[in-house]
């Protein structure tokens, strides 16, 4: 049996926790693995996990500078063949001294890299590069972004392993969005649903839809934020007269049950996103969708396909798209048959998960990058 512990450390309910949520899920009932997460004390994180009805160690996990976490987790690494995977770099620091301290060398570190990050040249992330037994990008954008044209010592630890998504009934039953909305036939209920953060592009979105006749659309944001921008995006609803078209519905379980109401949805990044699990999503759901061209999203979307490219942050070009998207109607069914299509051909979690369970067992087979008792090269 192979022992893995996912190490999660954000205080709020991201797409690296439910990629994390669905791995658990499933590895809790394959015999061939025991599971458990490290996470820290937050109540929003915590709750989510609980559901799964797993073991859960709670450490400090404050980053490179807190030496009781990897004190503390190395009771656990003992003995067993163990998988740390981690979700942060930050986190992977206390993987790498939590497995120095253990003395087990069959323990190997696998960091998923949630984002499109260039690697730190310091003498510090240097050598916490070299500990770590696999990257793993969820596109080839974030693994070039990451090695850059250069070769790196650990470019053959860096694999592509494109995320999924998979429906998780949790939590509370799904209203029906038009009846509590009050929409018309006529409207369409537009959303956009993520992080409540400004690199998310939902301020384009906004302007976008001053462009856009009122009597069309309907948008729901679901997803939190810090309380400062999101009284920021509430404040641009009501100068712009948008308090009847526009609503916020904060964190909901059971997301694709509210993706499937959904006409369409806008997914307007302007940070690069390193594959977009929430365009994942609206695939998922048979859902055509509108997404920004600047990440990984032109790997798997197809303009005019399978849904719409634009650039990140142009209004002019969002605009249009929503007005194609609320007045073709035939080409937008289309593209969300065919998006489903393609998810269930080339996305589908049942191939993620044999994928990385395959990669845990290759790494128990082959020897640690470093020799744990000299620590991290």
């Amino acid at each position: 049996m192979i022992n893995v512990f996912h190490i999660v450390s954000n205080k709020q309910w991201t797409g690296a926790e439910q990629y994390t949520y669905d791995l658990v899920e499933r590895l809790r009932n394959d015999p061939d693995f025991y599971v458990e997460v490290v996470c820290r004390k937050h109540p929003n994180v915590l709750k989510q996990y609980r559901r799964l009805e797993i073991p859960i160690s709670i450490l400090p996990l404050k980053g490179v500078t807190d030496i009781d976490s990897p004190v503390r987790f190395a009771r656990l690494l003992r003995k067993g063949r163990n998988i740390i995977h981690v979700h942060s770099f930050k986190d992977a620091f206390m993987a790498v001294m939590a497995r120095r301290i253990s003395e087990n060398r069959d323990t190997r570190v696998v960091v998923s890299v949630h984002g499109v990050y260039k690697p730190k040249s310091n003498y510090m992330y240097t050598k916490l590069y070299k500990s770590i037994d696999c990257f793993v990008f969820s596109s080839d954008m974030a693994r070039e972004a990451f090695l850059g044209k250069a070769k790196k010592p650990y470019a053959d630890r860096a694999v592509v392993l494109r995320d999924s998504v998979c429906d998780s009934q949790i939590g509370t039953q799904v209203p029906d969005l038009r009846r509590v909305l009050g929409l018309d036939s006529h409207q369409a209920l537009i959303m956009y649903h993520g992080k409540i953060t400004a690199e998310k592009g939902i301020e384009a979105l906004l302007g976008a839809l001053t462009h856009v006749d009122r009597a069309k659309y309907h948008l729901v944001i679901i997803g939190e934020g810090q309380p400062k921008y999101k009284a920021k995006i509430k404040g641009f609803i009501v100068a712009a007269g948008m308090v009847h078209n526009v609503s916020l519905l904060g964190f909901r379980d059971n997301i694709l049950e509210y993706l499937r109401q959904a006409d369409f949805g806008v997914l307007p990044s302007i940070q690069p996103e390193a594959l977009g699990i929430s365009n994942l999503e609206y695939m998922m759901a048979g859902k055509a969708h509108i997404a920004s061209n600047n990440g990984a999203q032109p790997e798997y979307v197809h303009d005019g396909v399978n849904g719409l490219l634009v650039p990140p942050g142009d209004e002019q070009a969002l605009t249009t798209a929503i007005n194609q998207m609320l007045n073709d109607t035939a080409s937008r069914s289309r593209m969300g048959t065919q998006a489903q299509r393609d998810f269930k051909e080339h996305l589908d979690y049942p191939t993620f998960y044999g994928k990385m369970t395959d990669l845990y067992r290759s790494l128990l087979e082959t020897a640690p990058v470093v020799d744990i008792e000299d620590g991290p090269e």
